[in-house]
């Protein structure tokens, strides 16, 4: 029981984050997304260290554990537009597709560039 808690409570916390994105940019009128606000907000708070790892770490764990359950109304979603794709589906597809590709080749080598800095930083 005390773990769930400790769950949700880093989830809230990480919504608070998103929600102040969210209202940063409706207050300034900003042409960048309020979750992509609150997700640079949090980047800085960790790399200033006004939020430590282990305030959000087992919330964080949870949510990407269960990450493709939060795709499936997405997903599901998309036969609402199921004439969008008649025409012009087989091209929509590849671009899904490249992106994807694209998307994932950069988030590896991001990643593998990030821990290769940390290695040498501790040597």
């Amino acid at each position: 029981m005390l773990k769930l808690s400790k769950i949700l409570l880093h989830i809230i916390f990480l919504y608070c984050i998103y929600l102040l994105g969210n209202w940063i940019v409706e207050i300034f009128n900003l042409i960048i997304p309020g979750s992509v606000l609150g997700m640079i907000i949090l980047f800085v708070l960790l790399l200033t260290n006004v939020i430590k790892v282990t305030w959000i770490e087992e919330g964080t764990k949870f949510v990407v554990d269960n990450l493709a359950f939060f795709f499936i109304p997405a997903t599901v979603g998309i036969i609402n537009y199921f004439d969008l794709f008649v025409g012009k589906g087989m091209f929509l597809i590849l671009i899904v597709l490249f992106s994807t590709t694209l998307v994932i080749i950069t988030s590896g080598l991001t990643s593998q560039w990030i821990m290769c800095r940390k290695e040498r930083k501790h040597d």
